[in-house]
C-alpha cells in the first residue's frame, strides 16, 4: 500500500512523504497516490522510541504512590504482583500500554516484566515494534518458581524468534537479584540467541552501596570485572555512576536508558545524562513502568529530561531540546539498530504532531515546542512499517473501549 503524507512540516519546510511497501520511497514533492494524509500544520516526525518499560505494569497506575523504592517494591509491587499476575492479566495491560503509546507517538519500546509471551501476542496485535525481555530473576516469582528464570527466558526466546517488528532479550532483572552466575548465564543464554540483555543498574543509592559492600566494586566496575557489560547490553537507570564508571559503559558501548520521571517520582536520584553524553554515549530515554511514572508520554518524558538536568546543575544549557529530542529517536535508533528517519529508503515509522494548537501557536521552534510544549494528544497520526495504526486520533489496530473496559474489569 501507499500512502502520500502530503504538505507535512520536515525542520521547519512543508514537503510531502510517500511510503510504498513500509519504505519512505520519495520526500519532497511526490507524485500523488490512492490514500492521502493531509498533514498541512503538522509535524513530520521519525516515531518515539521508549528504551525502558514494564508495560503490564499499567495494570498497577496509581497504586502505592508516593514511597521509597523498597517499600514500593517489597511492601506493595511484589505482593501485588504474586495476587495478580497471570498470562490475560498482563496481556490486558500490554495492550493498554500499547493503545496509550500508539495514542502518544511511540513507536517502539524495550520493555523487561513477566509472561512476556502475553505481552508478545499484544504488540502483534497493535502492529508496534517492540524489543521483549522475559525478566530474570534468581528468587521465586509469580511465572516460575527459584532456579528456573533461564528456563523460562530460553523458551521465549525460542518460541518468538527476532522478525521485523518483534526483537527477543534476555531481562536479567539488576545485580541485586542476579547473582554472578545468573548474570554469566543469562548474557551467555543472549550470545546464544544473538540477542540483547535488559537490565537495571545503580537504580538508587542503597543499591550501589550493597554492590560496593558485597562485591568490593561499584555496580558497572563489578559488571565489567564478569564480563557482562557489552555492546548488547541496555542497561536502564543509571543513576549513580561516577566518571570511571561512565567511561567504563562508554569502553564497552553499552546503551544507557534515562528514566527522568520514574527517577525523581521515586526520589531515586538524578542521573550524570551530561556527563555521559560529554562522554559521548548515546543515551536513550525510557518511561519506566506505570507504577513508578505514571504515564507511558514520551512527550512528557522529553520534557523532563531537558528540565530536571538544568535545575540540578544550575546551568540552563544543560540537556538542549535538540539533546532531548535525540534521545528519544536517533540515540535510540542507533542503539537498537532501527532504521528509522525521515530520509529516503528508512523503514516508515512516522508519526505527525498537530501543531494547530494555542500551546503550539506561533511556531519558531518545531524542536523546543515539541520539546517544551508539546505532549502525546498532541499527535494526531501514527504510521509504523507502512501500516497505520492511527490516523485523525482513531486507533486502526485495537479496540480502544473493549481494552479500557477490560483493564477496569479486572484491575487489582
Amino acid at each position: 500500500m501507499e500512502i502520500l503524507i502530503k504538505d507535512c512540516l520536515i525542520g521547519g519546510a512543508e514537503k510531502s512523504i510517500l511510503v510504498s511497501d513500509g519504505k519512505i520511497s520519495e520526500v519532497g514533492k511526490p507524485k500523488t497516490t490512492d490514500y492521502v494524509i493531509n498533514a498541512k500544520g503538522m509535524a513530520a516526525l521519525p516515531g518515539l522510541v521508549n528504551t525502558h518499560t514494564h508495560l503490564a505494569m499499567t495494570m498497577f497506575r496509581g497504586m502505592a504512590d508516593d514511597l521509597p523504592l523498597s517499600d514500593w517494591l517489597n511492601k506493595h509491587i511484589w505482593p501485588a504482583e504474586g495476587k495478580y499476575l497471570g498470562g490475560e492479566f498482563c496481556r490486558t495491560g500490554s495492550l493498554l500500554g500499547c493503545l496509550e503509546m500508539i495514542k502518544s507517538g511511540t513507536t517502539c519500546f524495550a520493555d523487561q516484566y513477566f509472561f512476556m509471551d502475553s505481552t508478545a501476542e499484544a504488540v502483534r496485535e497493535s502492529g508496534l515494534r517492540a524489543y521483549l525481555a522475559q525478566a530474570v530473576l534468581d528468587f521465586k516469582t509469580p511465572q516460575y518458581e527459584a532456579g528456573d528464570a533461564l528456563k523460562v527466558a530460553g523458551r521465549f526466546l525460542r518460541n518468538n524468534p527476532p522478525d521485523e517488528m518483534i526483537k527477543p532479550m534476555v531481562g536479567p532483572h539488576a545485580p541485586y537479584t542476579c547473582c554472578e552466575e545468573t548474570l554469566i548465564a543469562s548474557k551467555e543464554l543472549a550470545q546464544k540467541h544473538a540477542a540483547m540483555l535488559h537490565i537495571h543498574i545503580s537504580e538508587t543509592k542503597s543499591e550501589a552501596e550493597q554492590i560496593k559492600k558485597e562485591k568490593g566494586k561499584r555496580p558497572v566496575e563489578y559488571l565489567d570485572s564478569i564480563g557482562f557489560l557489552g555492546g548488547n547490553v541496555l542497561a536502564a537507570h543509571c543513576v549513580y555512576l561516577n566518571e570511571h564508571e561512565i567511561q567504563l559503559m562508554k569502553k564497552n558501548n553499552t546503551t544507557i536508558s534515562h528514566n527522568p520521571t520514574s527517577n525523581m517520582k521515586l526520589a531515586s536520584g538524578v542521573a550524570p545524562v551530561a556527563q555521559m553524553l560529554a562522554a559521548g554515549i548515546p543515551v536513550t530515554l525510557g518511561t519506566d513502568g506505570c507504577a513508578s511514572n505514571n504515564n507511558l508520554d514520551m512527550f512528557g518524558e522529553m520534557r523532563q529530561a531537558a528540565l530536571l538536568h538544568k535545575v540540578a546543575a544550575l546551568d540552563p544549557t544543560a540537556v538542549s531540546a535538540r539533546q532531548a529530542l535525540q534521545m528519544a529517536t536517533t540515540n535510540a535508533y542507533k542503539s537498537l539498530g532501527l532504521n528509522l528517519g525521515l530520509e529516503v529508503g528508512r523503514d516508515a515509522d512516522i508519526i505527525l504532531v498537530d501543531l494547530k494548537k494555542p500551546h503550539l501557536r506561533p511556531v519558531h521552534n518545531i524542536e523546543s515546542h515539541l520539546v517544551y510544549s508539546a505532549s502525546g494528544a498532541d499527535v494526531d497520526t501514527v504510521i509504523v512499517a507502512g501500516k497505520i495504526l492511527m490516523e485523525r486520533r482513531q486507533v486502526k489496530t485495537l479496540n480502544e473501549e473493549e481494552i479500557l473496559e477490560k483493564a477496569e474489569e479486572i484491575k487489582p
